[in-house]
């Protein structure tokens, strides 16, 4: 395991444990204490975490964000796969939403060259679109968030409903069968709810390491979606709970 893997599982244990030893993630995943200390010390020189006597805890409970460094390295073969699948969804000649992130990324990637029209929330997909002439990129007016590269802010928000577009692709942070779809950032959460207003279909993708999680800012219950991409790794309660809320579910 790599140390961007460790890092990423240190900070979901933390997010749902509240606190652990150096010595329980060096059990858990097999090495020294010296290379848990030094995973934990990068994470807590970039604010993700405080050291604690002998172990660490988060260093806001239910609110961090995991760096877009950090999150681009995990679950790349789920995300691979649910963007192939997502880009899928998307009809030649409709005008689409698309979220950031790392799999808004990799959704991207999938739609380079699509004869569409692609209203990006984020400028590392609108940079990805723009690379090729046969995709039309809209991006809305707003404030850059740093680090993230999505667009935020009333404007954003006001942008949005100047338009009606066919689909929105949305990403989300979390899942849960009572707190539905929910993101880290209040801003992100509040332009993802702009874009679910204005577009005829919503599809979502999201791996299954999101599901069973809360974030800190909601978006949209389970029963305001249309479609569900994920990976197989999503259990059978998981799979009921989507399909209790009438959700359609597409396994990539």
């Amino acid at each position: 395991m790599n140390a961007e893997t460790r890092q990423q599982q240190i900070l979901e244990h933390l997010a749902q444990r509240g606190e652990a030893s150096i010595a329980e993630f060096s059990a858990r995943f097999d090495v020294s204490e010296m290379t848990v200390r030094r995973d934990v010390n990068q994470l807590a020189a970039a604010g993700l975490v405080v050291r604690t006597h002998g172990g660490a805890a988060p260093a806001a409970s239910g609110s961090f964000e995991p760096p877009f460094a950090l999150r681009s390295r995990t679950n790349n073969e789920a995300k691979r796969r649910i963007a192939i699948a997502a880009a899928r969804e998307v009809i030649d000649g409709q005008t689409i939403i698309l979220d950031g992130g790392s799999t808004g990324v990799a959704i991207a990637e999938e739609l380079v060259g699509r004869s569409i029209t692609v209203c990006a929330l984020n400028l590392r997909v609108a940079e990805i679109l723009a690379s090729d002439t046969a995709t039309r990129v809209m991006v809305p007016a707003g404030i850059i968030r740093t680090g993230e590269m999505s667009i935020v802010g009333s404007e954003a928000e006001a942008s949005l409903r100047r338009y009606r577009f066919d689909a929105y692709l949305m990403t989300a942070s979390a899942v849960d069968g009572a707190a539905g779809f929910t993101e880290w950032n209040i801003e992100d959460a509040a332009v993802k709810r702009a874009a679910l207003s204005v577009a005829r279909r919503t599809v979502v993708a999201v791996d299954a390491s999101k599901f069973g999680r809360e974030a800190f800012a909601r978006i949209c219950g389970l029963d305001e979606v249309d479609v569900m991409v994920t990976d197989d790794a999503l259990s059978s309660q998981q799979r009921n709970e989507l399909s209790v809320a009438g959700t359609e579910i597409l396994i990539a």
